[in-house]
């Protein structure tokens, strides 16, 4: 009876999206337009099924891998047969890794096994186990403050918990120990780096992610406790006697070797203006564990729906319509910098850019950044989304996520949808991101959301420079 009830309710609020009336400043026929749009996206399930193809048929796209190959070959078969004018890749190098295997226990005054990923870029532990004790540090500012040389033989432990927040913000927080924690670290002496995962959830899964050495420090391990596994080691760090922990890892740090990768772009062409380019962007690769449902398929889902959707329209878009899957992000945005500095000379012919790298939930907020006259246009479009919550931020200078942030940084003025992502950080980099895990009701309006600004940016005529 539940599901039926809930099934009804979104059923209405679906309804209501698609049929409310807006006090809306754009002209009859846009609005009609979108309307035709935003219901062609909230009534299909194109966008969910494009994950699931690429979740079952690829599964995770860790770079360097058979998958990450396989997936740019999916991504160019699945832009054709969804009604793209021209695909193409882009490709350039990036440098390889390999996950290796990992065992990580408490060894003492308790023994436990303990569940954990290397992080993304982490050195091994050579031909033997790492057995030393553990240094306990609230966060990555405790660990920077504590005296040279006193770790010298310890493993050093951050323990900084990252806040449940619906627009993600605690993940600023908490990615620093991640990303340098290692350095700093070691630069103290230690022998290995440990520290709770940067994720909100309790399940015992693990969150991976980058990190770095500084080019003239010593490498050592660097891996992520599950949230479960990190609350067993401090109870057993509160009992105030000596913690051991033992580390083996094969994590290969970063080779000297390379390995090929490669944006895959598809387009549709503008009818009237096709060298003006409004582009929607996504991450294709993912790490290793889970399939990348969450992060980044549902980004990859809703841009080719998007473009799916209009190319069904009675008239082509009079800008084109540029979707980039970009390669490499999750190992430091490799493919936007290439894409980037191949583009650089037309760069002004990037209209506007938007991409998808971020939540799970509805889209509850627009955030421009562009020039002053254009704000006064997107204000029209951002009436049109009212009624579907989404409200338009106050600030003006954003950039486009993730990838799409190098454009913007280049130049390309841009859009920055924030959806909910209160669970977002559940799933993030761990095992447990799967298709299960996507929110289909909430896709579907995401959907709608990228759709109708893609036909906006490119039919509207605004110089969102201006």
């Amino acid at each position: 009876m539940k599901r039926f009830t809930n099934a009804i309710f979104s059923t209405g609020i679906i309804s209501c999206l698609v049929f409310a009336t807006s006090v809306s400043a754009l002209d009859e026929k846009m609005h009609a337009q979108l309307d035709e749009l935003k219901s062609a996206a909230i009534h299909s399930n194109l966008s969910y099924d494009i994950i699931e193809s690429l979740t079952t048929e690829v599964g995770p796209r860790m770079v360097g891998t058979p998958a990450e190959k396989k997936s740019v070959e999916w991504a160019v078969a699945k832009m054709k047969s969804l009604g793209f004018d021209k695909v193409w890749t882009e490709e350039s190098q990036a440098p390889d890794w390999q996950r290796g295997e990992l065992k990580v226990s408490l060894l003492a005054p308790f023994n436990h096994n303990l569940v954990a990923l290397s992080l993304g870029n982490s050195v091994g532990t050579d031909t033997a186990p790492i057995e030393a004790q553990i240094a306990h540090f609230r966060d990555l500012d405790a660990l920077k403050a504590a005296d040279a040389q006193t770790l010298k033989g310890k493993i050093a432990y951050v323990a900084f918990a990252m806040e449940r927040r619906k627009d993600g913000s605690g993940y600023g927080e908490a990615v620093g120990a991640r990303v340098s924690g290692a350095a700093v670290a070691a630069e103290k002496g230690a022998v290995a780096f440990v520290m709770r995962s940067v994720g909100t959830d309790s399940h015992r899964f693990a969150h991976t992610g980058v990190m770095r050495y500084k080019d003239d420090s010593k490498q050592i391990p660097a891996l992520a406790l599950s949230n479960p596994d990190a609350d067993l080691l401090e109870n057993a760090l509160k009992r105030n006697q000596p913690v051991t922990m033992g580390i083996t890892s094969t994590a290969s740090g970063t080779l000297k070797e390379t390995v090929t990768i490669a944006n895959v772009i598809g387009e549709f062409t503008g009818s009237e203006q096709p060298d003006q380019v409004v582009t929607l962007g996504a991450h294709l690769d993912s790490w290793d564990v889970g399939t990348g449902a969450i992060d980044d398929g549902i980004g990859v889902g809703i841009t080719l729906a998007a473009v799916n959707h209009i190319s069904t329209m009675a008239q082509r878009p009079k800008r084109t319509i540029r979707v980039i899957l970009f390669a490499a992000e999750e190992i430091g945005l490799l493919g936007a910098k290439d894409y980037v500095a191949r583009h650089k000379n037309n760069m002004d012919n990037h209209i506007i850019g938007a991409e998808w790298d971020f939540g799970n939930g509805t889209i509850y907020k627009l955030a421009p950044g562009m020039g002053e006259n254009a704000l006064v246009e997107i204000r029209k479009f951002a009436e049109y989304l009212a009624p579907m919550g989404v409200e338009m931020a106050s600030t003006n200078n954003a950039k486009g996520q993730s990838d799409m942030s190098l454009l913007g940084e280049a130049g390309q003025p841009a859009v920055n949808f924030y959806p909910d992502g209160s669970d977002y950080f559940d799933y993030h980099h761990t095992e447990n991101d799967t298709l299960d895990k996507v929110n289909q009701e909430a896709l579907k309006i995401n959907t709608a959301i990228y759709t109708t600004f893609a036909w906006y940016a490119a039919n509207s005529g605004v110089d969102f420079r201006k």
